[in-house]
């Protein structure tokens, strides 16, 4: 087993109790505004933001360090086209045929439906994949460790890292999404976590009226 290497943590800086408190109220309120979008413009967006949140999302935390995440980016308006037409296929089977009904009624008042424009007019598809193993130079695999919960959070940090440039998204999630290995010609030890949608806010996007649980209800502290 080889042995560990640790060097000094540099990176790290201590903030007084005050200015703690103001930089965590300061993220929560910009947070607060990042809301999912459905409605897309097409314009442009500078592929160097897009490359800094995808580096934003690859600092994340992983089991193992092994960083079992990959990340497609598609601005391909014929590949964006493919995506769209096997998305709405798998989602009008869902729609139609395999959602229960008390399923489809919990998703009634966030106006959702087999209808995916915005796959195509948003200027950025960023496909999420996670790997159970990683391949190494020689052929050799190298099981990864907690693949979905590292992935779940680097996507998180994506996210944010989005919200934060002024940009908006939408995660999507058709199941199955098998077709994005085949779209995208990424191998079989790559499982699709989700699609995030990624642009500007089309001039006339609107959303759900929906509020978030309070803090009392989503969270216990215990001690002190």
């Amino acid at each position: 087993m080889d042995t560990a290497e640790f060097v000094p943590l540099t990176g790290y800086r201590e903030y007084p109790p005050d200015e703690m408190v103001l930089r965590a109220s300061s993220f929560l309120e910009q947070m607060r505004l990042r809301r999912s979008v459905r409605q897309f413009s097409d314009r442009p967006v500078p592929l160097e933001v897009i490359r800094s949140c995808l580096a934003t999302a690859g600092s994340a935390p992983s089991g193992a360090n092994f960083q079992p995440w990959h990340f497609v980016v598609v601005s391909d308006a014929f590949v964006k086209q493919q995506i769209r037409e096997a998305a709405e296929a798998e989602e009008h089977e869902f729609y139609h045929h395999r959602a229960p009904k008390v399923w489809l009624e919990a998703l009634a008042p966030l106006g959702t439906n087999e209808r995916k424009p915005y796959l195509e007019t948003a200027p950025y598809l960023i496909a999420v994949f996670s790997q159970s193993y990683g391949v190494q130079a020689d052929g050799r695999k190298v099981k990864h460790y907690y693949p979905r919960e590292s992935v779940g959070i680097a996507t998180g940090f994506l996210i944010a890292a989005l919200h934060l440039a002024g940009l908006v998204c939408l995660t999507h999630t058709p199941s199955p999404m098998g077709f994005l290995n085949r779209i995208l010609n990424r191998p079989g030890h790559e499982t699709p976590f989700l699609l995030l949608v990624v642009g500007f806010p089309a001039e006339d996007a609107a959303v759900p009226k929906i509020t978030k649980k309070p803090l009392e209800e989503i969270t216990s502290f215990v001690g002190s």
